[in-house]
């Protein structure tokens, strides 16, 4: 209970020097425009570590084996994309340079990662939609 209202002490400063910047910014000061990215950068590295902390956290306190398995799924998954890639170096359209072998490799790596995972995501919920039919 602490850790909620020690972040929502935090939301509400940083609310209030979002609201502080902004004025100063629509009051002509073009400084705070720097003063805004910096808010703007420290609001990302402090929901980054909290999730972080929760993503752990629930890890530990969960079924460690299924997490364990789910991640290992996952890299089989990425491991799969990266043999089925090609790796053929490419022109690139805008800035007339190549695209080398491998980068080639990991943009077809992460394209097929996509398509298994929504096959794979659009087959779940089609079984699960027919599962809750036929219960009925």
């Amino acid at each position: 209970m602490a850790l909620h209202k020690i972040f929502k002490i935090i939301a509400i400063v940083l609310g209030v020097l979002g609201l502080v910047f902004m004025a100063m910014l629509l009051a002509g000061n073009e400084s705070a425009m720097d003063l805004i990215i910096y808010l703007g950068y420290i609001v990302f590295f402090i929901v980054l570590a909290m999730v972080v902390l929760f993503v752990l956290k629930g890890v530990f306190e969960g079924d460690l084996k299924k997490t364990l398995i789910s991640v290992g799924v996952f890299l089989a998954i990425i491991i799969i994309s990266y043999v089925l890639a090609d790796s053929t170096p490419m022109q690139l359209p805008d800035e007339g340079g190549m695209l080398s072998e491998s980068g080639s490799k990991w943009v077809g790596t992460g394209l097929y990662t996509f398509y298994i995972l929504a096959v794979v995501a659009i087959l779940l919920m089609v079984f699960s939609g027919f599962k809750k039919i036929t219960n009925r």
